[in-house]
């Protein structure tokens, strides 16, 4: 099963994983980006926000 992961150590917080992405991330109360823990991710929209992240920080990884 496919998952996702984000390296805060170089993430931006820019927003731009939740404008592309809702559903699977989000800004959380610490105001760390957060990865929703589903059953299935919607391939184009993370795809999407892994192309756009600046700081190139989004990655599949296998769980």
């Amino acid at each position: 099963m496919k998952s996702i992961e984000v390296d805060l150590s170089d993430c931006k917080l820019c927003d731009v994983c939740v404008a592309a992405c809702p559903a699977v991330f989000r800004i959380n109360d610490a105001g760390y980006i957060e990865v929703a823990e589903l059953d299935e991710y919607p391939d184009a929209e993370v795809e999407d926000a892994i192309k756009n992240c600046p700081a190139d920080c989004i990655r599949w990884a296998d769980s």
